[in-house]
């Protein structure tokens, strides 16, 4: 159960592409004050935690609801996760502050930056692989972990960009970018196996 709990966590938190998601917060709340930054990155943690275990535990009725196969939303998933993925890499996946100054911690900041088409389709796979209710327990443990070290990060964005600048954040996008793209091949070559078999 620890491995299953170490790798969940580790793939949640990827998907979630952290680098990529303290740059969009730093863009989007350069003009806030900490104490109203780190307001902004606990209601970011609280819409992720909620939005993910709806998605990961009733992924199934979705799947259901819909007449679509596990495989075939696999290699839907992986295909778009891996589009974000490659836009990560070279560098396309910027945000762009906005004019007016709405509440930007639910929309766009922990949905569809966190929580995009990618991490949707992830989690609605993974919570559909899971059949016993201890490993149901156990991913969960490890996406609301998952959620609690990205709010953490969030919450010393600030601090994250004095240490590593914004070169820094970048080139850790980019990689972040890899390794995701590396869980995209791996969820999209499931399914296609799985549904050619």
């Amino acid at each position: 159960m620890a491995t299953l709990f170490i790798n969940l966590f580790l793939k949640i938190f990827l998907i979630f592409t952290p680098f990529f998601v303290i740059s969009a917060f730093l863009s989007l709340t350069k003009d806030d004050s900490l104490a109203e930054r780190r307001r902004i990155a606990i209601k970011i943690a609280m819409a992720v935690a909620i939005s993910c275990l709806v998605l990961f535990f009733f992924g199934t009725y979705i799947f259901a609801l819909f007449g679509i196969t596990l495989d075939a939303f696999r290699i839907g998933a992986g295909a778009v996760l891996f589009l974000s993925a490659v836009a990560m890499i070279q560098g396309k996946a910027t945000v762009s502050p906005q004019t007016s100054r709405e509440d930007v911690a639910v929309v766009p900041l922990a949905i569809p930056i966190t929580v995009g088409p990618g991490t949707i389709g992830v989690l609605l796979v993974l919570g559909a692989d899971l059949d016993s209710i201890a490993e149901k327990i156990v991913a969960g443990l490890a996406l609301l972990s998952a959620v609690l070290v990205l709010g953490g990060l969030l919450f010393i964005a600030g601090r994250l960009e004095k240490i590593l600048g914004q070169q820094g954040l970048t080139i850790l996008t980019k990689l972040t970018g890899l390794f995701v793209s590396a869980i995209a091949a791996q969820i999209f070559f499931t399914g296609l196996k799985n549904f050619l078999s």
